[in-house]
């Protein structure tokens, strides 16, 4: 981690991370759009079992990186509803219901 020497410095920073976490959010819901394409049901694109498994690993990995698992679980729970919406939008656009 970089150390900084001024708020303005900070700033920056979390600026290069912010742009850097969108654009990576970005390529996950790109390929979430992808994963319709190989389900075959609103239950498989809904994968209850793959959220749990996603949530679990990513608090394990929060406690291992000194943050606060509360918080990255809140914040991957609004992003995989959301990505779910969006692929069984996919989904039934692309008639597999």
């Amino acid at each position: 981690m970089k150390k900084c020497n001024s708020l303005k410095e900070v700033r920056d920073q979390i600026d290069i991370i912010d742009d850097k976490l969108v654009e990576l959010i970005s390529q996950r819901s790109h390929l979430v759009r992808q994963a319709a394409s190989f389900k075959n049901s609103i239950e498989e694109v809904k994968a209850e079992d793959r959220i749990d498994f996603i949530m679990q690993k990513v608090r394990k990995k929060a406690i291992g990186l000194d943050v606060s698992p509360n918080l990255i679980s809140e914040l991957f729970k609004i992003m995989i509803d959301e990505m779910v919406e969006t692929e069984i939008s996919e989904f039934r656009n692309a008639g597999n219901f």
